[in-house]
Parts: structure tokens; sequence; C-alpha cells
């Protein structure tokens, strides 16, 4: 007992010597690493050890340490702590109380919060980098301490608020990059007239708004970039000619001219991108040093920008897409720029031939969406395939692309013809030289002759057996537009399935494509049950590309079945992708396409149910939700639900200026959308108000779009043409007339006037007029500054006149008799927003 007892005491001793000598180990560790109080290596060890990182062992001197950097004192000058994953608040009493700090870079972290201390620092800081951190909240005015400081980066932060004007006190800044971050309001006016020695400010990626200042203080700056703001207004003080490099884009600038004396001679990179600029743009004699050019997205005038443009001899860059563009594309550029590696001409109007630019050294060539006519030269094609990037598509070209994949040329020249010959094998030839050509002629010939025969029996027997099976099934008439005259509609045929479902054998084998519900197996079979074989009691509208039914498929799904009777050109498996290709474009503002089912020669549309009918009843007086059938002169869709709407709208609800406005920006938001947010460019074609539906919460959603390919070729004059009322006055005058995003316009702009005044375009009485017209009355009565008086007197009273005034407006510019006038959607949006009626004003 008592040799038990003495053991565990001897346990108890050893265990007592391996505590003391842990802790003297880590009291000899800590002894190691302390620092003399006070001192920069104090500082900076304490900022490791705050930050969790081990400090730097005591052996070697401070200046030794990564990232310190010391004078001939031996004082930290220099503190570099970037990219090493740090996270939290920089700490306090660490960095701060480096007195002598010349420069300090804690970037490429994750800090989220400044020490207080840290403007403590004072005059001798040069440099300070806090860029791509996490740090949030105002930047303070105490950043006028650092008196002395010539590089300020706070980029890609979370800092809000205003810029401080501050600032502006820091007289030996050269170098201001605040990007991407969250600043609000004006560029101070101190930063522009007190920081005089900037070289490089880089604004970009904030929600700076108003007016751009005037820069002309800035006499040594080089490098502006102020894009991805809101910044609005005129740019022509931007332009000095020390700068070198001008980014502006993603704004909302609207005038842009060169001052008379501005040659650019410094200037290598400009881009005005995704603005509203209008007007203008010219770069002959000057500008001769650019190497990047990017105007894309704005509506310029730009007739004799490519010829001009030759005259800069080194571009390497040209982005003109969506600016309006026209004319021809010189063929003297291929010689003239020759250093070009990018040129982007599409979703313009261009028009003519390709020329030969495989002289040029480009890695990425987009002339898509043009109106390019004639074949695609030989060499350039020939180029392709060393390209990183080319695109031709929506065009009328002609291309032989053999080199190319089906898939590479389905996506690089859609709507092209491609005209390549029978393939042979070259090298077959080359060996064979002249040899036994008598014989393969001979051969060729005698196959010729037996594949014809072949083809004219098979002819005859398919007709003899066709001719047998229509002694047994009712016979099948195609779609006429002459059938069944006394059936009113356009179309004027019977709507029962056996008048058009001819090619449709079995029903059942026939697939419905429903996006949204891949795993549901639908057939043309549940079509035809929805819609009790297309029957016309359940017939909605006939429209311009065809008639629409109501339908319910198994599951309860109601669908608006249309039925794209002119049918087109296009093969089933292109007309199949055009449709997934729209069945991907969605918006709040648009009637989704839901699916569709290729029966035969017939493509079908098939699009989610609208309850509240369209604008077109809405406006003049038609019950919401139903149309009258024998009004065939709209396309729209009703609910005939025993004659009562599925949704009881009040005319108070409908009949005021908040209303109305919400559709107008709705139906903006949507064209906007179809011109600048979609690729390749859609032009609707048809933009009315029985164009515009309601759903079941009354939102605003435009139809119809995309389908004029599908539902009939580009030369079919009718699908090209306008409703009447509501076509351009470039219709009128040529036969040779497109449809484009300017004709869309001037559509939306009557449908506008309609909003506002309750009229209808043809038709209706306008009092002192003589034009039978709403646009003509409707411009007249603007121009003469008495838009007051047309205000529809239904919603007069339910907001703010003045509102509805500019509204008037802007729909004059809308229906501009030239099309250059015009503005664009996006523009257009912008608009409709400044004056958006707030639930406050209509009280």
């Amino acid at each position: 007992m008592g040799r038990g007892g003495g053991g565990g005491g001897g346990g108890l001793g050893a265990a007592r010597v391996v505590v003391f000598l842990a802790v003297a180990v880590a009291a000899a560790a800590w002894c190691a690493t302390a620092q003399e109080p006070n001192t920069d290596a104090y500082f900076v060890s304490r900022f490791f050890v705050k930050m969790g990182r081990a400090a730097p062992a005591s052996g070697a001197a401070v200046c030794g340490w990564p990232g310190v950097g010391c004078d001939g004192e031996g004082r930290v000058v220099e503190f570099a702590a970037a990219g090493m994953g740090l996270e939290g608040a920089i700490p306090e009493d660490t960095v701060g109380k480096l007195a002598r700090l010349r420069s300090l870079d804690l970037s490429g972290n994750r800090f989220a919060a400044l020490p207080n201390d840290l403007w403590e620092v004072g005059a001798s800081l040069l440099v300070l980098n806090l860029s791509r951190n996490a740090i949030r909240g105002e930047l303070p005015n105490n950043v006028v301490n650092f008196a002395s400081l010539r590089v300020l980066d706070v980029s890609h932060n979370g800092f809000s608020g205003a810029l401080p004007p501050a600032l502006g006190s820091l007289a030996a800044l050269q170098v201001l990059n605040a990007s991407h971050n969250q600043f609000q309001g004006q560029l101070p006016a101190a930063v522009i007239s007190g920081c005089t020695n900037l070289s490089s400010m880089d604004l970009s990626g904030n929600a700076l708004d108003g007016d751009l200042p005037d820069l002309s203080p800035l006499q040594s700056l080089s490098y502006l970039n102020l894009s991805g703001n809101r910044l609005r207004g005129s740019v022509i003080e931007a332009f000095h000619e020390q700068l070198r490099v001008i980014d502006l884009s993603k704004n909302s600038l609207s005038v842009l001219n060169f001052s008379g004396g501005y040659a650019g001679s410094s200037l290598t990179y400009l881009d005005l991108s995704s603005n509203e600029l209008t007007g203008e743009f010219s770069v002959a004699n000057r500008l001769r040093n650019l190497k990047h050019l990017n105007l894309a997205f704005n509506q310029l005038s730009m007739a004799n920008l490519l010829m001009s443009m030759g005259e800069i001899s080194g571009l390497e860059f040209v982005n003109l897409s969506s600016t309006g563009l026209h004319g021809k594309i010189p063929r003297e550029l291929s010689s003239q720029l020759a250093g070009l590696k990018v040129l982007d001409l599409s979703r313009n109007n261009i028009s003519g031939v390709v020329p030969d630019l495989s002289a040029l050294g480009l890695q990425v060539l987009d002339l898509s969406v043009n109106n390019l006519t004639g074949e695609i030269p030989v060499a350039l094609v020939k180029k392709l395939v060393s390209m990183e990037q080319f695109n031709f598509s929506y065009n009328n070209l002609t291309v032989c692309a053999s080199e190319l994949s089906p898939e590479a040329f389905a996506a690089a020249f859609a709507r092209s013809r491609n005209d390549c010959p029978i393939a042979v094998n070259p090298d077959r030839i080359k060996r064979s030289g002249g040899k036994h050509k008598g014989m393969k002629l001979a051969l060729a010939i005698v196959l010729s002759l037996f594949f014809s025969v072949l083809g004219l029996l098979c002819v005859a027997v398919a007709c003899r057996r066709r001719r047998k099976r229509g002694d047994v099934l009712p016979a099948v008439k195609q779609v006429s537009f002459k059938e069944e005259p006394g059936i009113s509609g356009p179309f004027a045929f019977q709507t029962d399935s056996t008048t058009w479902v001819a090619d449709v054998k079995v029903a059942t084998s026939v697939p419905v494509v429903i996006f949204e519900k891949p795993l549901l197996s639908f057939t043309f079979a549940d079509l035809l049950a929805a819609t009790s074989n297309f029957d016309r009691g359940t017939l909605l509208a006939e429209g311009r590309f065809g008639p629409v039914y109501r339908g319910f498929l198994p599951g309860g799904i109601q669908v608006a079945v249309k039925v794209l009777v002119h049918g087109s050109a296009m093969a089933d498996q292109d007309a199949a992708r055009e449709l997934e290709r729209l069945g991907r474009i969605k918006h709040p503002n648009l009637v989704p396409l839901t699916g569709y089912c290729l029966a035969g020669e017939q493509r079908i549309a098939i699009y989610e149910y609208m309850e509240n009918g369209n604008l077109h009843n809405l406006l003049h007086d038609l019950p919401l939700g139903v149309q009258t059938t024998e009004d065939w002169s709209t396309d729209t869709w009703e609910d005939n639900n025993g004659g009562v709407a599925t949704e009881n709208i009040t005319p108070e609800g409908t009949a005021t200026w908040m209303f109305r406005h919400k559709i107008a920006l709705g139906a903006a938001r949507a064209l906007a959308f179809l011109h600048h947010g979609c690729i390749p460019q859609i032009v609707h074609r048809d933009v009315k108000a029985s164009s515009i539906y309601f759903d079941c919460a009354m939102e605003p959603r435009l139809s119809d779009f995309g389908l004029s390919m599908i539902a009939g070729t580009s030369t079919d004059n009718n699908l090209l043409r306008h409703s009447p009322g509501y076509a351009p006055p470039e219709f009128s005058d040529s036969e040779n007339a497109m449809a484009t995003a300017k004709s869309d316009v001037y559509s939306f702009g009557v449908v506008l006037f309609e909003l506002i005044t309750g009229k209808k375009p043809l038709g209706d009485d306008y009092p002192d007029q003589k034009e039978a017209s709403l646009v003509n009355w409707a411009r007249a009565m603007v121009k003469a500054n008495l838009g007051s008086s047309i205000i529809d007197p239904k919603i007069r009273d339910t907001g703010l006149e003045r509102q509805m005034e500019e509204a008037l407006r802007i729909a004059y510019l809308c229906t501009a008799e030239l099309p250059s006038k015009r503005p664009a959607m996006q523009q257009i949006v912008g608009l409709l927003k400044d004056i958006e009626p707030k639930v406050a004003e209509q009280d």
C-alpha cells in the first residue's frame, strides 16, 4: 500500500516537470519574438500577431523582414502585406504608428474596416493601396492628413456615400483609383480644381451621376476612366490634348462634339460605348495615333466614318456595333489598316458586298445583322480558320466554307447560302492526273440517267398511292387565301382540322415541345384535343401571322396556340432552332413563348395565355378580356368565357395617368430589350396597341416578337409592312423599305400618342386637323405648344399634367419623319423613367 502510494507521488512529480518545461519553452519563444515597445519592429510584429499570423523572428532586423523597407536610420518607410488572405479590421496601434511610413500596401486581402489611427501616419505617406478588400462605409475626410500623397488606390471595395471633397486638398496626388465601389453623387468640383497634378483618374464602376464636369483644370491628366456610372450631358469638356486614354462607356451621355482645335494627337484609347450619344462623329484630320476605338450601342450619324477611319493607320481595335452605321465598307481598309486585329460592325445598316479583308491580321471579325449581299471573298473565307472569332450571320450572303464544321457554319453563317460544290478528293485528282477522264465522264452520265429514271418511277408510284388513299381518307386542302369566301377574316379558311393538317398522318407521333416542362410528353394529338380540333369555337383571333386558339393541355395548362399559316422556306431543323431561341428570350414585359410544334407544313407557336385582353380593348372601351370575333383588323387574344372577363378591372383602376405610364414604360422596356439586349437584334415589325397584352396582374406584355422569320420569308411584303396607322413614313415611298429598329420606334410613338390622347391611329375624330391621322394631328398640336389640350379627358385629372405633356414630346421624337432623328429605345426608357409618376403625386 505504501509502496503503491510512493509510485503515484513519483508520477505526479514527473508531470510537474513536463508542465514546467512546456511553460519554459513557451516563455522562451515569446522572448524570442517580443520586441521593444514603441519601435517600428514592435508595431509591425504586433500587426502580424493581431492578424493571427506568426511574427517574424527577432533574430533578423526589422528591415530584413519580407515586405518591409527602411531608410538610412533603420526606420520603416515601406510596408506591404498584399495578397496574404488577411481578414477582419486592420488592427489599431500597428501600421498607424509607423511615423515615417511612405508606402503602405494592404491590397488583395479581406479587410473590412480601417483603424482610427491610420490617419496619424500623416504627411510622410506617399502611396496608399487598400484595393481589392471588403472595406465598407464612407471614405473619411481624414484623408486630408496625407498632404504629400501621390497615389491613392481604394478600388474594388464597398465604399459608399459621396467622394469626400477633402480629396481636393491633396495637391500632390498623381494617381486616384476609386473604381468599383458604391460612391454616389457628383464628382466634387474641389477634386477637379485642387488635384491639378493628377495624371490618372479611375472612378469607373460606381454610381456617380450628374453632368460630366469641366476637366480642363487637369492639365496633366493622361488616363481618364469614368465608365459604368450614371453621368449624363455633354462630353465636350473631357477632351484635352494630353489625354492618352478616355473611357466614358456605360453612362447616359447624350452630346458628343469635339472642340474645334482638338486634334487628339496623344489619344490611343477611346471608349464611348453604351451611352445615348446622337449626332455626327468624324475622325477626319484627328486621332491619328488612336489604336482602340469603341463607339458601340449609340445612335450616331456616321455615313463617312469608315472612309475617314482609314486615315488612322495604327488602329488595332474597332467596335462600331449598333451605332446606326450605314453605307458600304471601303475596299481600301485592307491596305490602310494593316495592324487591325478586331473589327466589329455588327447590328447596323451596312450594305454592299464584303470586301477582301484577308490582308489584315484580323483575329475577330463580326459583320452580322447587316444588309450585306453577294459572295464572301474566297481569300477571306480561307483566313477564317486562323481567327479566334468571326460572324457573318443574318445578311444575304453566299459562301463556301467547306473547312468549317456544320456547327461552326450554322453559328457564323446563319441565313447565308452555302454555295459549296459537290465534295471531291483533291489528292486523288492529283495522283490520277488526266488519266481516265473520259471513262469517269461516261460513268457519271450513265449514273445520272439511271438515278433520274429511278426517281421518276418513285414519283409515279407515290402519286398512284396518294390517289388511292384519297379515295378512302377525307380530302385535305392546303391553306388558301381565296377559299371559303363566306367566312370572315384575312385568311378565310375553315378551322376544322381536316383543312390544314394534311401531312400529320399519326398525330400521336408528332411531338409538342414545352420548354419549362421537358419531361411532359405532349403530342399534336394533345393540341387537337386542347383546341377541339382547332374548332372555330376555340378561336380567339386571327392576326397578321395566323389564327390564335385557346386550349387546355393535360394537367390544366392554359395556353394560346398560334398557327403560323404563312409558312416559310425555312427547314424544320432551322425553324425548331429559331423557335427554341425565341423560347429562351425572357423579359417581364414580353409574352413568353412556352413551346412549339412542327406539324406537317405548319409551324405552331404556343404562348402563355394572357387573361386580360390587350391595350386596344382598354383604350377604346371594349371589355378587358373580351373581343368581338367579327373584328379581324387586330391581332387580339380574348377570354371567351361565356362573355365574362376572367378579372374585373374597373375603369377607375385603368383610366389613370399612372397606369397609362406603366403601360408605356413596360412596352418600351420590352422593345429596348429586343433591340439592345438580344444578339442578334430582334426587330418586332408590328408594334401596335393590340400587340400589348395584360397578364393576370395587369402587367403589360408585348407579343409576337421574332415571328417574321418563321412565318414568312424576308421578301414577303405583307409581313414587312406594319399595320395601318402604325407604319412609318419611309414605308410609303420605297418598295424596298426594310423594317428596322427605328421603324419599331415610330410605331411605339404612335402607341404612346394613343395612350395619352385616347384616340385611334386612324379614323377617329381629330379636331382642327384635315389629315385623318393621329400622328399628324398630335405632332401639329405638340409643335404649337398645345399638347395639354389633347390629353385624354379620362386621365387629365389623375396626375401631373406636365408629365403627360412631356410624354407627348417623347412621342413626338419617336415619330420623327427621318429615322435618324428618332431616339433609340434604351433612350426612350430613360426619358419615360424621368417622368415616372409617384403615388404621392396622384393624391
